[in-house]
């Protein structure tokens, strides 16, 4: 797949760039830009990410980091499976426990609840940092929704860290889940309070919060760009109108025109037919 001139590959983490050490000098550059390249498409256009992820791979299946990346493309088009198993790989290389909280989560996208709850009891999670076990935490809590068990979602997200006033890169997504789920069982009150606390947290518009409190408040937002294309249409439809009432004007007065001069049978016939199809 094509990479722009500008891309380097320099760009990449420096611990990636230290895995890829191990590989010719080359071979590492084209892997690195391959890697830069599944980043930067990875929300713009997950299909591109996955593509350059392919490539990636095929070059240097025994690098870690180009597995774990393989694996994001693939969980970001939804091939689930596909993206268990390049995890799964990219953990044995390295035997750490970062990518549980996803490896659950695909549990989940394979119609595995069950499998995913489970995973939030393995030992693995203690071992997680905070941001993980928010993770861990966010993964069950929808596990729990897939199997309807709503009020247990609800209790589930209830933790030290969604009660924090502390904003983190994780908070916005945290207080949006429980606002979600307080709306699915009823609570809708409390749920409207927690889409405000999740858009006040929320500075990189990671959320819908600000749309979902619209809605709970009944609030519609017009575009006024609609709104000019709609005038613009009903003025060119009045115009269209004027156009044809001039039209038929014209041709009404062609008629009489014709009406009061003499006309033999033959050209009576031919401006009969002229005038039918120009009717039609």
């Amino acid at each position: 797949m094509p990479i722009p001139e500008d891309v380097t590959g320099d760009e990449i983490d420096k611990d990636v760039r230290q895995e890829l050490l191990s590989l010719p000098k080359t071979l590492a550059e084209d892997v690195a830009k391959n890697l830069v390249m599944v980043a930067k498409m990875l929300d713009e256009d997950p299909e591109k990410a996955y593509g350059y992820s392919r490539v990636a791979l095929r070059l240097a299946s025994r690098v870690a980091a180009v597995r774990e990346a393989a694996g994001f493309a693939a969980y970001a088009v939804g091939k689930y499976s596909e993206a268990l198993g390049e995890f799964r790989a990219a953990r044995r290389m390295t035997g750490g426990v970062e990518l549980w909280p996803v490896m659950a989560d695909c549990e989940r996208g394979l119609g595995r609840p069950e499998k995913a709850m489970a995973m939030a009891g393995e030992p693995e999670v203690a071992k997680l940092d905070k941001a993980g076990q928010v993770e861990m935490r966010l993964v069950a809590a929808g596990a729990r929704r897939d199997m309807g068990q709503a009020d247990a979602a609800v209790v589930t997200l209830q933790s030290p860290e969604l009660a924090s006033n502390a904003i983190h890169p994780w908070t916005a997504r945290l207080r949006y889940a429980y606002a979600d789920a307080l709306l699915e069982v009823g609570r809708e009150g409390e749920a409207r309070d927690w889409f405000a606390k999740a858009l006040e947290a929320d500075q990189g518009g990671t959320t819908d919060a600000s749309d979902r409190l619209a809605e709970l408040d009944g609030v519609e937002f017009t575009d006024a760009l609609d709104e000019e294309a709609d005038a613009e249409d009903g003025d060119e439809a009045g115009r269209a109108g004027a156009v044809d009432e001039s039209g038929a004007k014209d041709a009404a007065d062609e008629v009489d025109v014709a009406d009061e001069a003499p006309v033999h049978d033959d050209e009576r016939d031919e401006r009969g037919d002229r005038f039918e199809k120009g009717s039609e």
